[in-house]
């Protein structure tokens, strides 16, 4: 594991790569990302969709949803949250704001279209009948859980999400093995997912899940409560929108920019004092 300071160099190097990457590979690498973080969110809805206690199931949710983000740190992929980073490079002119804002965009766009994808595909598959059709009831429950929050709510705890995203993310980066960036990765996921925290490419699966699945008629049926909220409206303007902005914030603040100033703003401002 490399220290901090030397994790700080690495990033901006990272940023330099992303923002020079070609658009075609930018929204490639952002499907394959939004398809992973999809593949953990459904993965994890089946698994703790049944779960005897509410902490047991947000336990088993941020175990198997950690996968996410481990298939796109290791296998290869541009995540949004965790471009947030990025903004070392910024900081550091390495990158351009034009250069940020180019890969922000592309990657957002491949990460919603890679996420939609699955959650189409999962639709199909049937595997939201499973368990008499249980599984597909917790489907829509977590997407209107989702739509449900005020502006500020979701705000805050794509936030907090984010912080601890980036968080793995940094970890994974000064890890010098497979395992080691495993290992850095699962704990802060498990963590963010276990507490409630909204992030929002994992939401690009879950509340587009939610409404297909309210298509379904023997599925709707054991939704508890009613989720007559659940549209695509209440999804971009009570969700997405708040929960994106929230983890700008958390990444390029609480992490970035905190960690940047820390080792290169603060020791680089201390030698130019003492030279004075």
């Amino acid at each position: 594991m490399i220290q901090p300071k030397e994790i700080t160099a690495r990033i901006s190097e990272i940023a330099k790569a992303k923002a020079s990457l070609p658009w075609v590979s930018a929204l490639v690498l952002a499907f394959l990302a939004g398809a992973f973080i999809a593949f953990a969110a459904g993965g994890s809805t089946l698994v703790a969709h049944d779960s005897p206690s509410f902490g047991l199931g947000r336990l088993l949710t941020g175990a198997v949803f950690a996968t996410g983000l481990m298939l796109v740190v290791m296998a290869g992929g541009e995540l949004f949250t965790g471009n947030s980073l990025m903004v070392v490079g910024l900081l550091d002119r390495a990158i351009r704001p034009r250069d940020l804002l180019r890969n922000w965009s592309l990657v957002y766009v491949g990460n919603f279209a890679g996420s939609l994808f699955v959650a189409f595909l999962m639709g199909w598959s049937g595997l939201w009948r499973l368990n008499g059709g249980k599984v597909g009831a917790s489907v829509i429950s977590i997407a209107a859980s989702k739509v449900s929050l005020d502006f500020g709510q979701a705000f805050v705890r794509g936030i907090l999400c984010n912080w601890l995203v980036c968080l793995a993310v940094w970890m994974a980066a000064g890890a010098l093995s497979a395992a080691g960036k495993a290992v850095a990765i699962f704990f802060p996921i498990m963590l963010f997912v276990a507490s409630g925290f909204e992030h929002s490419v994992a939401n690009m699966y879950y509340v587009p899940a939610g409404i297909l699945a309210m298509g379904d008629p023997a599925i709707s049926a054991l939704a508890a409560g009613p989720a007559s909220s659940l549209t695509w409206g209440s999804f971009f303007w009570k969700n997405l929108l708040p929960v994106t902005l929230g983890n700008i914030v958390g990444g390029v603040i609480f992490v970035g920019t905190l960690y940047w100033i820390a080792f290169v703003y603060g020791p680089s401002r201390s030698r130019n004092q003492i030279r004075g």
